[in-house]
């Protein structure tokens, strides 16, 4: 294979920028070079930031794929293509594709059906078959609050790539919905409901959670053991529920709501991931704690584009500005999250790491992205 070289760049690396070459060699890295030489048949990067490919750990990018429209129920296969190119496009080249198990089947108007396992055999076929630019596991979503949840996890095992189980409790007045106010305008406004009806559903997702929440979260647990997936918290709100992920063993915590809760998650060692959407627009669209303020304090590790994939290399680019440190950004969204999730083959420019790599121009605040490679073949 072609020694592809890419030079004349600012490079990356894990605790600092440097200019220098990099060459990618049977999709490894195979050596870093330091200054402004290029050696023949080099890409002349132009001083082009060039850095570990983007590695997202919750992304909601795929369901506006497979539902362009309220209703609409997109061809599975072309919708899955579409958001591996699109993530691809921004960036992206692993990426742990969030799909929720646990459903609730007898509410008419707010219910919702099971879809991860048939959804995860597409992705999984579709990779096997070579179709996919960049890498894809799974991220199991599992809402405690569901009537089939146990039944749902039990569908999946080791061989299914599921690398991260998330204990989601969107019980209303809990955590990201702890403001019922906030969860009403969510709700009504996504499912048009009544508000009879959103008072109903209200307290027919209450009595769920006490009927079954606590075995729920215990079966959980268990069925991320049995995948060997690590598992993490979501929306943590106080120290106790932070102190309870920790006892689950945790790795990292999506989106905690308060400082408080940021700063125990800390305590526990337990890294703290906040999406790239809030720091973005300047705060939480659910009114929960800006990641910007986290950011300062201290106290945030890794960055999710959540629901908008481009958000991921802006939000590193302007957090690298805010830090004065594009070392330490970078890593929020390559070193960090693939430390979270073990993968220690990718996430950082070195000898002998994967060759999933990315180079940015930088435009002002922002950056427009100029090539892709993953596994040192360009996409």
């Amino acid at each position: 294979m072609t020694d592809t070289i890419l030079a004349n760049a600012r490079l990356v690396l894990p605790d600092e920028v440097i200019h220098g070459h990099l060459v990618l060699r049977d999709g490894r890295i195979a050596e870093i070079g330091q200054g402004a030489a290029i050696p023949p048949g080099a890409l002349d990067c132009d001083g082009d930031l060039v850095m570990p490919g983007l590695v997202e750990l919750h992304t909601d990018n795929l369901e506006r794929h497979m539902e362009p429209r309220p209703g609409v129920d997109w061809p599975h296969a072309s919708a899955i293509i579409a958001h591996d190119a699109e993530l691809a496009s921004v960036g992206i080249t692993t990426v742990f594709d969030a799909l929720r198990v646990g459903s609730v089947v007898t509410e008419n108007n707010a219910g919702y059906g099971e879809y991860a396992r048939a959804l995860a055999d597409e992705i999984l076929d579709l990779r096997a078959k070579g179709a996919l630019r960049i890498s894809h596991f799974l991220h199991l979503r599992a809402e405690i609050c569901s009537q089939t949840l146990p039944e749902e996890m039990a569908k999946f095992g080791p061989h299914d790539r599921v690398g991260i189980v998330s204990l989601m409790d969107h019980t209303p007045g809990e955590r990201q919905f702890r403001d019922i106010t906030k969860l009403r305008d969510y709700v009504i406004g996504k499912k048009g409901l009544s508000e009879a009806e959103f008072q109903s559903h209200v307290a027919d997702q209450q009595a769920l959670r006490a009927r079954v929440g606590v075995a729920h979260e215990a079966a959980a647990v268990a069925h991320a053991r049995r995948y060997g997936a690590v598992l993490a918290s979501h929306d943590d709100t106080t120290a106790p529920q932070v102190a309870v992920s920790a006892g689950h063993g945790c790795h990292f915590a999506e989106f905690p709501t308060t400082v408080e809760a940021a700063q125990a998650c800390r305590d526990h060692g337990i890294k703290v991931m906040m999406g790239a959407p809030n720091l973005i627009r300047g705060g939480s669209h659910s009114g929960n704690v800006a990641a910007a303020d986290l950011a300062r304090a201290d106290l945030l590790d890794i960055l999710s584009s959540d629901y908008v994939p481009s958000g991921l290399l802006s939000a590193a680019l302007m957090l690298g500005d805010l830090w004065g440190n594009m070392a330490r950004a970078v890593a929020t969204v390559t070193a960090a999250p693939a430390a979270a999730v073990d993968l220690a083959d990718r996430g950082r420019l070195a000898p002998g790491a994967r060759a999933d790599v990315i180079r940015v121009t930088r435009l002002g605040a922002a950056g427009a992205l100029r090539g892709v490679w993953v596994r040192g073949q360009r996409v």
